[in-house]
């Protein structure tokens, strides 16, 4: 009997000792680190140049190249890897190394939109509810979008109010986003930093947007949009922000190959310099995720390069709860995806919010594979 007590205690607590380990081990998803998450589309810039790099039937006067040569000089190189990390060395030295791509048809991983117009508004519309609505959503005029989209979302959850804005190129994003009914601050297109208690940069950026010459009307430069969201950043303190850059698109339109390349070289230089300021910030550094992406493809050959139509897309994810998985084979994405990715980085759940939106990327967050 004395025998079969000693046993009973030993085994009790060993199982005491078992069950503590295991209650202590948190999962990998119970936490996440990340806490805040940044945004940026590139809006039409081609995956084919993403994966690709600069392509060199394009670097041509037919593309509305310029200056033939020196474009080659700087953007050209022999292997695809060269010229693609000449062209985005963030996305390629860091992104690729600690983050995932996604988009790669050559690893069998395209990614693709779901409606079937293939421009702006739609795909946008798209990216930010989770899915498409090829019937509601079928231009780019300026009317408020009925779905509910995950800035919206986010900026009604505990913690989140208030510090959930955009800050966009394109003047249409106010309707894109419904800012009335969803309360998220949006500044877009051609207009001033609004309030009285500016900073003294704000009132130096708001001056420029009165004086620099407007390229298009609906659209202002890449650098000062950049410069206001990073502004707006600095002072605001958002969890979540979206900043959407407009060059690639319009100098695409534009038949300028050249300044197209010159703008995705900028606007990876402009993520680079955030990266390393959110860094350099106690309330983002080692808890942000920046994600980024584009609305919709372009043509494939030197003819119709300038134009949309085409379905396939990209998007990128860097993070501390996001493996290191670089470029991702085998695997299909759609732009419906980014709402639900967007919101998971966060440790919340649009999917269940709004059952119609697809779920998120697969595996970009530790412990949740699969989603």
């Amino acid at each position: 009997m004395r025998i079969w007590s000693v046993l009973l205690i030993s085994l009790l607590l060993n199982c005491q000792s078992a069950c503590g380990q295991t209650a202590a081990k948190p999962s990998a998803s119970a936490s996440p680190k990340s806490r805040n998450v940044i945004y940026i589309t590139w809006d039409g810039f081609r995956w084919q140049e993403l994966f690709g790099g600069a392509q060199e039937a394009f670097i041509a006067k037919d593309a509305g190249v310029a200056d033939v040569e020196g474009v080659k000089r700087r953007f050209w190189r022999e292997s695809e890897a060269e010229r693609r990390e000449v062209l985005l060395p963030f996305v390629w030295k860091t992104i690729a190394k600690h983050g995932q791509i996604f988009g790669d048809p050559a690893v069998n991983a395209a990614a693709k939109m779901e409606n079937t117009h293939k421009f702006s508004y739609p795909g946008y519309s798209e990216m930010f509810c989770g899915f498409a609505d090829d019937k509601g959503i079928d231009s780019n005029k300026k009317f408020p979008n009925p779905h509910v989209n995950v800035l919206e979302f986010l900026n009604h959850r505990p913690g989140f109010e208030k510090r959930v804005a955009a800050i966009a190129t394109w003047d249409v994003f106010p309707s894109i986003l419904n800012q009335e009914r969803s309360g998220v601050y949006v500044n877009a297109g051609i207009v001033p930093i609004p309030g009285e208690s500016l900073t003294d940069r704000e009132r130096m950026l708001n001056e420029m947007i009165a004086d620099t010459v407007v390229l298009w009307p609906d659209n202002q430069v890449d650098v000062i949009t950049m410069q206001v969201a990073r502004e707006y950043l600095l002072k605001h303190k958002p969890r979540v922000l979206f900043i959407g850059l407009g060059e690639t698109d319009e100098w695409g339109h534009g038949r300028r190959y050249d300044r197209y390349l010159h703008a995705a070289n900028r606007a990876d230089a402009f993520v680079g310099k955030l990266w390393e300021l959110l860094q350099s910030i106690p309330e983002y550094k080692d808890q942000t995720s920046l994600v980024l992406g584009c609305d919709h493809g372009r043509g494939s050959t030197i003819r119709d390069w300038t134009d949309h139509g085409a379905e396939f897309v990209w998007s990128a994810v860097l993070g501390p709860d996001t493996p290191a998985l670089g470029i991702r084979s085998e695997v299909n994405a759609t732009l419906s995806q980014i709402a639900a990715t967007l919101a998971t980085l966060v440790g919340e759940d649009f999917v269940k919010a709004s059952p119609k939106s697809a779920k998120p990327l697969p595996d970009v967050v530790s412990g949740k594979v699969g989603q």
